[in-house]
């Protein structure tokens, strides 16, 4: 069966709906990145996002949807981290139950930040299927509602409000590099400014290991993939046995892809923090990498770089930091 249609208006109606749960992140013009590629390259800086990455704008979107019933029962998802967080945190707000189940492999640090918020934090399993198998169990036995955190139509318009502040921040934007793994961000993205700007380009940037939505567009479905440990763990997982939304959309408003290494990933990670004084994770810094590889394509003349998120453990920030240094 084919999923429902989501359209523009399903975007601006979430735009509303949560907008006073979400910050409005900054554009900001980047000086060393535009001189490198010889154009205007602008950061959307979801790094600086509540929560401290984009998830809070889905997961608000879908909380925020629910009946009274739905909420009164309690939520719960399989995330690597940083939708759980976000969960837990919008959950709080509204005064409802969150339950966020996890594989082994995600960090401390957003483990410690999904119980902060008063998440409920399970962890199942070696993989983010194993721990969604684990989540959609909970649905069976507790009645809670899943929010999925990226396969949802309310999930993908939440995170589609990215898009109209980029039009708004910049209307001659000609072309977008963002974030490629469930595919979300992405085709919500594409969405939204596709809708208003056929002409703009969207590039999806996945890490090498074990990018599951770039492995499925090249099958032409949706396909299994081994998880790999990556430092864009962010990224990491696969896609299910059932996705209905994110795929077909992918398929569909996405330009091309660019795959990057761990190696280029960490570069930039410190690159941004060097050049701008910003923290990025892994998955936040997928499409700076492609940018300073080299490996983006006759890029336009005004391009939107979105960092998805800034929740990389400290430790781990500054090995990076000495390891990639950047004058």
């Amino acid at each position: 069966m084919q999923p429902n249609p989501i359209s523009i208006v399903d975007i601006f109606r979430a735009r509303q709906r949560i907008s006073q749960y979400i910050r409005k992140t900054p554009l900001e013009y980047s000086t060393p990145l535009s001189d490198m590629l010889d154009t205007k390259i602008y950061m959307k800086m979801e790094n600086q996002q509540v929560t401290g990455s984009f998830k809070i704008r889905g997961a608000s979107n879908k909380v925020l949807s629910l009946s009274e019933e739905e909420k009164r029962r309690g939520v719960t998802t399989c995330s690597s981290g940083n939708h759980g967080r976000a969960l837990s945190y919008i959950s709080q707000k509204v005064g409802i139950k969150a339950v966020v189940c996890i594989p082994e492999p995600v960090p401390d640090n957003k483990r410690e930040a999904i119980r902060n918020l008063g998440g409920e934090l399970i962890v199942f399993g070696d993989t983010a299927d194993e721990a969604l198998v684990f989540a959609d169990n909970l649905v069976e036995e507790r009645g809670l509602t899943m929010v999925h955190a990226f396969d949802d139509p309310y999930t993908i318009a939440g995170q589609g409000t990215i898009g109209l502040e980029l039009l708004e921040d910049l209307p001659d934007i000609d072309t977008l590099i963002i974030p490629l793994s469930g595919g979300s961000l992405l085709s919500g993205n594409a969405l939204s400014l596709k809708s208003i700007k056929p002409s703009i380009r969207v590039i999806g940037v996945s890490q090498e290991k074990g990018p599951a939505m770039v492995r499925s567009l090249e099958a032409g479905k949706v396909v299994e993939i081994i998880e790999e440990p990556t430092i864009a763990d962010g990224l990491a997982g696969g896609l299910g046995e059932h996705n209905s939304y994110t795929y077909e959309l992918s398929q569909k408003l996405i330009d091309y892809y660019i795959l990057v290494s761990e190696e280029e990933i960490m570069n930039a990670i410190s690159f941004m923090l060097y050049k701008h004084n910003q923290i990025i994770e892994g998955a936040g810094a997928v499409g700076i990498a492609a940018i300073l590889s080299g490996k983006v394509k006759k890029p336009g003349k005004n391009i939107a770089v979105v960092l998805s998120g800034g929740n990389i453990d400290t430790f781990k920030l500054l090995k990076i930091a000495n390891q990639y240094p950047h004058q």
